[in-house]
């Protein structure tokens, strides 16, 4: 198989996460600024923002978001959802992945042809600065999964890491040992998800 499509195929949702993590906090902060760094954005743009928690701050951002959601969930739904949020903070940290609006806002006033645009193209940016970091992480052996508890957190996540207003939150990734297997995963059939034509 291609060494890529290797690396791609190690990338799995992992809810059981531990702190059996071998490497050091500089390694998998290097690894994930990395890995943001290499992540392509429209024009070059690198709008693509991050903040790493490692250890009690991370805690901290699952114990926030449990009492932000404990207001507005179901009490008969809240003990799964904070189950969650033990899983989540149990790993060894969080990437709180940003996208900077005041880069997206000067792309629109200097190629106003593309104005409308460019807020999908940071989207597509996210996304993929968020499967670079996801990707490798699990070529280190962390597992990881990715959240989305935007915009109920947003207000919070600010004022608790005094992140700049201009920095809009797109997805939470907690990460940490795997201490669970993987299981196997399915694929829809290929004729249903391509078209193929040659000249």
């Amino acid at each position: 198989m291609n060494q890529a499509l290797e690396l791609f195929a190690k990338r799995r949702t992992q809810y059981a996460l531990g702190k059996n993590v071998s490497l050091p906090q500089s390694e998998i902060e290097q690894i994930i600024k990395q890995a943001v760094r290499l992540a392509p954005s429209s024009f070059n743009s690198q709008s693509s923002r991050a903040v790493i928690l490692f250890g009690a701050e991370s805690v901290k951002f699952w114990d926030a978001t449990r009492e932000i959601l404990r207001g507005v969930t179901p009490a008969d739904k809240f003990d799964s959802t904070s189950k969650k949020m033990d899983s989540f903070a149990a790993g060894v940290g969080t990437v709180l992945f940003f996208e900077d609006q005041d880069t997206i806002k000067k792309l629109q006033a200097d190629f106003p042809l593309y104005a409308d645009a460019f807020p999908k193209f940071a989207e597509h940016s996210a996304g993929m600065a968020q499967f670079a970091v996801w990707t490798a992480l699990a070529a280190a052996g962390i597992g990881a999964s990715l959240q989305h508890y935007s915009p109920l957190v947003d207000e919070m996540v600010q004022k608790t890491w005094n992140v700049p207003a201009n920095w809009q939150l797109s997805a939470q990734m907690p990460f940490g040992s795997n201490e669970a297997p993987f299981g196997d995963k399915s694929f829809i059939d290929d004729s249903i998800r391509f078209k193929t034509f040659a000249g």
